[in-house]
């Protein structure tokens, strides 16, 4: 049976579209060539496909364009918070059946947590419990 998706639901982005909206969120309201600059810091990307994309993505309803000036200025459409929210929850039903607890149990379990995020986790749950 299919799911109805949820009138306010984000369109789920790509990973090359996270990596765009990864750029918007730390910088602001940005132009193609920012955005395309930005990136080729990380890896080659033409600036043709990060125009397309750019485009898709205003397409999709997940940026903006404001074409009041001659460069065309994107703005992503939902805060970064509430796009991670939905990710993760998605990441989190499909994966973990719905369980945050076997999400968080395996990310403890896994070597790479450092002693300083261990500490910060430890002072959340005490807030938590308050």
């Amino acid at each position: 049976m299919k799911q109805n998706k949820p009138i306010d639901a984000i369109p789920e982005p790509t990973r090359a579209e996270l990596e765009i909206l990864q750029v918007l969120w730390e910088f602001g309201p940005s132009t193609v060539r920012f955005v395309n600059d930005t990136l080729n810091e990380q890896r080659d990307v033409n600036y043709t496909s990060t125009l397309k994309q750019m485009q898709i993505m205003a397409d999709k309803g997940i940026l903006k364009r404001d074409e009041r000036q001659m460069k065309h200025i994107y703005i992503p459409v939902e805060a970064e918070n509430k796009t991670k929210d939905q990710l993760l929850n998605r990441f989190v039903n499909t994966l973990y059946k719905g369980s945050a607890s076997k999400l968080v149990m395996q990310l403890l379990g896994n070597e790479k947590t450092s002693k300083e995020d261990l500490d910060a986790i430890k002072q959340m749950l005490k807030k938590l419990d308050k």
